[in-house]
């Protein structure tokens, strides 16, 4: 028995199936397509549509107007539009304001619904991650390259093979109901995501009556494998702050006041060790897990999967799975220190460290974050000064699986991949999902995506299976009929 087989849902929990002259229909437009999409795709990923600060934003602006011209393609939207929001806390406080900070560009268009059908919001973003080294990367980041069966490039799966399954599943849909189609439809295509979706939230208020939807497809997750879909059930939350350690006035001679004068990175270690315990589980009382069933995976594949180095194993208690969805872990991602090719014979008089904590889903986050404060403030040595400082906090979430949005959803999925999807969940963070649901209580929230455990995202040699791509397609494309013919 297979993974899938173990934890798939049983038949009772999906939707019958669909009428079986429809599916082929939607079977075939997808599959004669897929070589425009991965030409759409692959003239997305071209365009460096990094959202950071530091970065040219006019790509982001560029990218915005291709998403755009792309959706128009699909024929189903009457408007498309480029809308830019306020960055949160900057909002204006009246129309003169000139020196309001605004996020970056995002795509709407709304088709409403008629007849009665219930009414769709499709997510993806545009915007990506930095290359990073670009001497790490085997082929040119944003020159998109086909190597077997998948497409290499910065963005050519986080998200923009995204955008091109909503992209794709519209033209299929409009393909086979044309003007007949009576489902709401609001594709919402952000262009901040990898910089903390500034505006998101001012932008739900905004056009909070232009996105209401009774479901909301989040195309941002991944899938189990290659050949197993997943829907997504869980998130973890995230919080990530700035760890100030200051032991001298200014730098000392190592010779001369060493063994005596505490250097700032004393306690810093000290503070950063006593975050996990002996086996590498997080130590921070008031840090909470999540008690939930997960799938088999033994530490040998998980080691594998995460590149290991010959003798390194895996930290913490409990499954492996269970560890990365359900669990607290905490990462220190950077440390501004000298480096070693810099380094002198001085007591460092302060240091500073990036700290990012995954929180279990069902905590708040800033609870999570109030915990570890405290953990470190109990902790200090040798009498340091300790700031923390630049706090960021997203809740996680939680999926309610029993809705009939997720029946529907698992058995397109189950149709478009010839497989029942796994309900899984994610270590990572998708903010805004909480937002969405603080936003739109009634909707059902479906957290889908084309991304498998080889696809690097944020990562050199990022790239997009091309097969998995087909069938999200397709299975986004049968799950908008299946919504079409729902009463």
């Amino acid at each position: 028995m297979t993974d899938s087989e173990k934890h798939s849902p049983d038949a009772g929990s999906q939707a019958p199936a669909t009428e079986p002259a429809l599916l082929e229909a939607l079977r075939e437009h997808v599959h004669g397509a897929l070589p425009t999409t991965i030409a759409d795709l692959s003239a997305l990923v071209r365009i460096p549509s990094v959202s950071w600060s530091a970065f040219d934003p006019a790509q982001v602006q560029r990218s915005a107007e291709a998403v755009a011209d792309l959706v128009r393609s699909t024929g189903v939207f009457d408007e498309v539009r480029i809308v830019r929001s306020a960055v949160e806390g900057d909002t204006p406080t009246d129309t003169a304001d000139t020196d309001t900070e605004l996020g970056q560009p995002a795509v709407l268009a709304v088709r409403p619904a008629r007849n009665g059908k219930p009414t769709v919001m499709l997510y993806a973003h545009h915007d990506v991650q930095p290359q990073g080294d670009d001497a790490l990367w085997e082929t040119p980041p944003f020159e998109p390259t086909l190597r077997g069966d998948r497409l290499y490039g910065r963005g050519a799966s986080d998200d923009k093979a995204g955008v091109m399954t909503h992209v794709a599943a519209l033209r299929a849909v409009h393909a086979q109901f044309g003007d007949d189609l009576d489902v709401g439809i609001v594709l919402f295509v952000e262009g901040e995501e990898e910089f903390g979706s500034r505006s998101f939230r001012t932008f739900l208020r905004e056009q909070r009556d232009h996105l209401a939807a009774d479901v909301i497809v989040v195309a941002d997750s991944d899938n189990w494998s290659t050949e197993v879909p997943a829907i997504t059930v869980s998130l973890r939350g995230n919080t990530t702050f700035k760890l100030t350690v200051t032991t001298l006035e200014h730098a000392s001679h190592s010779g001369m006041y060493g063994g005596a004068a505490p250097d700032a990175m004393m306690p810093m270690v000290r503070l950063l060790a006593s975050l996990h315990d002996d086996d590498g589980a997080v130590a921070v009382a008031g840090l909470t897990a999540h008690d939930a069933p997960v799938p088999e995976r033994s530490e040998a594949d998980f080691a594998a999967e995460a590149a290991l180095v010959d003798g390194a194993r895996p930290v913490g208690n409990g499954p492996v799975l269970s560890r990365m969805w359900f669990q607290p872990s905490i990462t220190v991602t950077g440390l501004d220190v000298p480096s070693v090719a810099n380094a002198s014979n001085t007591l460092l008089p302060t240091v500073s460290a990036r700290v990012s904590v995954r929180v279990a889903p069902g905590q708040a986050a800033a609870e999570a974050f109030a915990a570890v404060e405290a953990h470190l403030r109990d902790r200090v040595p040798f009498g340091a000064r300790m700031e923390i400082t630049e706090v960021d906090t997203g809740d996680g979430f939680l999926v309610d699986a029993s809705g009939w949005a997720v029946r529907e959803a698992r058995t397109a999925m189950s149709e478009g991949w010839g497989t029942d999807p796994v309900e899984q969940g994610i270590g990572g963070s998708i903010p805004f999902v909480s937002d969405l649901a603080a936003e739109f209580p009634e909707a059902q929230i479906l957290v889908t995506g084309v991304e498998d455990p080889d696809t690097r995202a944020h990562s050199p040699n990022e790239s997009q299976h091309l097969g998995v791509l087909h069938r999200a397609v397709l299975s986004e494309a049968v799950l908008l009929a299946r919504l079409q013919g729902r009463a």
